[in-house]
């Protein structure tokens, strides 16, 4: 038997916000000021009815930057709603934000962390 612990938490879910170029660092911030504990930023390309501005038509790649966080579910709302007016998503062709609900999570945990929610569960 291992003597390696880890923690499984399972009422949590993964929000991924795609955003313009330049955008994710306020959407990060503003996560983070809504209870968010980080986030990941990483790049990618799109393509859309938007971009067809090339040469007969094409498609030209765009490049996009994509936030994912790991929230609790008891955050998301707020975190979620956060996240999309930092990224202007109400503009049209802005970019989306969704959520994933995660059936089970894994990350280690201090002990004193998890002590201290118990006891503050049990009051």
């Amino acid at each position: 038997m291992s003597t390696r612990e880890f923690t499984i938490l399972t009422d949590v879910s993964l929000i991924t916000c795609v955003v313009q170029r330049s955008k994710a660092d306020a959407v990060v911030q503003a996560a983070q000021d809504a209870g968010a504990q980080g986030a990941t930023i990483y790049y990618g390309y799109g393509s859309g009815v938007r971009e067809r501005l090339g040469i007969l038509g094409l498609a030209v790649d765009v490049e996009k930057e994509i936030i994912t966080s790991l929230v609790a579910d008891d955050q998301v709302d707020r975190i979620f709603e956060r996240m999309y007016f930092a990224g202007e998503l109400d503009v049209p062709g802005a970019g989306i934000i969704y959520v994933t609900k995660l059936d089970k999570a894994a990350t280690y945990i201090p002990k004193d962390i998890i002590e201290s929610i118990v006891d503050t569960q049990e009051v």
